[in-house]
């Protein structure tokens, strides 16, 4: 998983020595922007989607407490990198996922990003791709989870109508909206074929409950409502399983 990272930092020593470590231990972090004070990070962090944010604690006009809380729910991950173990308890108290002194040492530098690693590919299984779960624990095969920007969308597979690939993406198409998700159309098949879903051409991926007409050709099309999509001729007997 790649990480998109913000540095706060107000000695630009420490930043460049910073992103030095960062691009030869830490490939999978990728910088996309600095700032050196609470307010140049204000503005960044709130026009910036980010995974990771490297957090100074004093700064000019401001701590990095005063930041954090100015910017009030995040959802991304904090490691704080600074001189002083004095903040550590407030650091925690801030969910930090990692509290690294300076100097930076390189293996503690890699276990803290690792850990952030682990942290946003945990939200991602959880986002997507899971069953909602009763109490008891067992799966209900009636919806999944789509993330949003706020947390997690609980959709009930019924009201899928297709799917369509977009790249690394896939569009989520419902009666009456559209969702994209960082997800590849394959990841849906796997997670949907055996609840009623078809995949009829490489792109897209259907829920065969909403098939209204299938019209003919070499491989022919569907009608889902208003909505046509091709057939790969490879792929029609499979569709003609649903209705045999």
């Amino acid at each position: 998983m790649n990480l998109k990272a913000i540095i706060v930092e107000d000695e630009q020593i420490s930043r460049e020595i910073l992103k030095k470590y960062l691009s030869k231990y830490c490939p999978n972090v990728t910088v996309i922007g600095e700032a050196t004070n609470v307010d140049e990070a204000l503005q960044l962090l709130r026009k910036t989607d980010i995974d990771l944010l490297f957090l100074d604690v004093e700064m000019p006009y401001g701590t990095a407490f005063d930041l954090l809380d100015k910017l009030g729910n995040r959802d991304f991950e904090t490691i704080f990198v600074t001189a002083y173990d004095q903040y550590a308890k407030e650091a925690l108290n801030q969910q930090a996922a990692y509290y690294l002194l300076k100097p930076i040492e390189i293996d503690e530098l890699i276990k803290a990003v690792d850990i952030v690693k682990s942290i946003k590919e945990r939200e991602e299984e959880v986002h997507v791709g899971l069953s909602v779960k009763e109490q008891d624990g067992s799966q209900l095969h009636d919806k999944i989870t789509i993330p949003t920007q706020e947390g997690f969308e609980v959709i009930p597979v019924k009201d899928i109508i297709y799917c369509t690939a977009d790249d690394n993406y896939t569009n989520v198409y419902l009666a009456n909206s559209q969702k994209l998700v960082s997800k590849t159309l394959k990841h849906f098949d796997d997670m949907l074929s055996e609840k009623g879903f078809c995949r009829i051409h490489k792109s897209h991926l259907i829920n065969a409950s909403h098939v209204t007409a299938y019209r003919k050709g070499k491989g022919g099309s569907v009608m889902l409502g208003e909505v046509e999509l091709p057939v790969s001729p490879s792929r029609k007997l499979e569709l003609f399983k649903f209705f045999s």
